[in-house]
Parts: structure tokens; C-alpha cells; sequence
């Protein structure tokens, strides 16, 4: 008898995964792009927006409950979008083990190539973000009641390195997320000339959008802008 392979484990079923994982990710990542430039609305109202997060869902969820479902969706999300990317990857390259003498280089190779690398400076980013920010540990000032100083301290000049690391971090999801828009605007029927370049421009202005929209607040930092 032949084992009958779950519909979420084929290829169409790992894609929908991805597709469904990379909509959640990208909807927290502008919604955490809105709450970070609040630090230009100055300390009293970003601390503010700060701890508001933590009071979400009370008092039918106590303490930061909100927070770490928050978080644990996704991680869960992260998990998922990381494995069903390996797999497909891997398959992908199974289906084809001799690589071709002639092989014209094209956008497509050039954007999984980038994926690849984006996707492991993006986790190693996230897992220091958490470590700086979240946690407090790697932070300057380290405090969960001053998440203006600790953002402040955070981007300081002297700390350039910290600025540099998160630019690259972000343009690695700005790659990330250009590459991703664009594969999801096909699968929703863009497969024509005028519906992709359509679809490229969308992807690329929301990439630069929420790039621009993170990079402003450590670079206002770093130049004084905001203190």
C-alpha cells in the first residue's frame, strides 16, 4: 500500500503555507513599522504607545498574555514559512540533480539567491532584536519602563555598528518582501505582460515604503533627529 501524502505537505499545499505565513508576517511587520515611528511624537507619547501594548486584552487576558500569543504566532508563522521554503527548495533541486552547461541567468535565480541569504541575515536580525529590544539583555539601558531610552540608547552614535547591522537587515527585507509580493500578485492572476510589470511596481514601491519607513527611525537617532 502506498502512503497517501498530506495535501498541506505537496508542493501547492507548502506554497499556500508560505503565502499564508508571508501575509501575516508582512500585516505585523506594518503594524510594527506604525508603532516605531511614534518615537517622533516624543518620549511621554511613545512610552505610552509602549505599555498600551502590554494592557491589551485586559482584563480578559492577564498581564502581557497579548503579547506572548503575539509573539508565539509568529514565531509558529516564522517556523512554518522557513521549513515550507527548505522543503520546496530541496525539491526543486532534487527534481533536477544535473545542472544544465548553459544556463542563462534570469531575475527569477537572482531573486532566489537572495532569498536565501535575506532569510538567514532576517533570522539572525530577529533573533538580536529580541535580545536588544524585547528582552532588554544586549540593550544599553535595558529597561521595559523606558522603551524611548532603550531605542535611543539603542541607535546612539557611538553604537553605529548596532545601525549598520539593522540597515542591512532591513534591505534584506525589503528584498524579501519585493520578491514575495511580487510571486503572491501572480498567484492572484497578474500573469500577463502589462499584470506584471503592474505587479513589480506595486512590490517594489510597498518594499521601499516599509524600508524607509523602518531605516527613519535609527538614522534620526544616529543623527540626532531624535534624542
Amino acid at each position: 500500500m502506498t502512503k497517501t501524502r498530506s495535501p498541506i505537505r505537496s508542493n501547492v499545499g507548502l506554497k499556500a503555507v508560505m503565502a499564508v505565513t508571508g501575509i501575516l508576517l508582512a500585516l505585523f511587520l506594518i503594524a510594527h513599522m506604525l508603532g516605531n515611528l511614534k518615537v517622533f511624537t516624543g518620549e511621554t507619547s511613545f512610552d505610552h504607545y509602549a505599555h498600551w501594548l502590554r494592557d491589551i486584552g485586559k482584563p480578559l487576558l492577564p498581564g502581557v498574555w497579548f503579547l506572548w500569543i503575539l509573539r508565539t504566532v509568529l514565531v509558529v508563522a516564522v517556523v512554518a514559512h522557513i521549513v515550507a521554503a527548505t522543503v520546496l527548495a530541496m525539491r526543486a533541486r532534487a527534481a533536477r540533480p544535473v545542472k544544465y552547461a548553459h544556463r542563462k541567468k534570469v531575475n527569477g535565480s537572482y531573486a532566489a539567491r537572495t532569498m536565501r541569504w535575506g532569510g538567514v541575515i532576517i533570522l539572525l536580525f530577529v533573533i538580536y532584536h529580541i535580545l536588544d529590544l524585547t528582552t532588554g539583555t544586549l540593550n544599553p539601558v535595558g529597561d521595559a519602563s523606558k522603551p524611548y531610552g532603550n531605542v535611543v540608547a539603542d541607535f546612539a552614535p557611538e553604537r553605529w555598528y548596532v545601525t549598520l547591522f539593522y540597515t542591512l537587515a532591513i534591505v534584506a527585507v525589503g528584498f524579501h518582501l519585493r520578491h514575495g509580493a511580487f510571486s503572491a500578485f501572480r498567484s492572484l492572476g497578474q500573469q500577463t505582460p502589462r499584470g506584471e510589470r503592474r505587479a513589480r511596481t506595486a512590490a517594489l514601491v510597498f518594499a521601499v515604503l516599509l524600508c524607509a519607513g523602518y531605516l527613519v527611525v535609527p538614522f534620526a537617532v544616529l543623527t540626532g533627529l531624535v534624542s
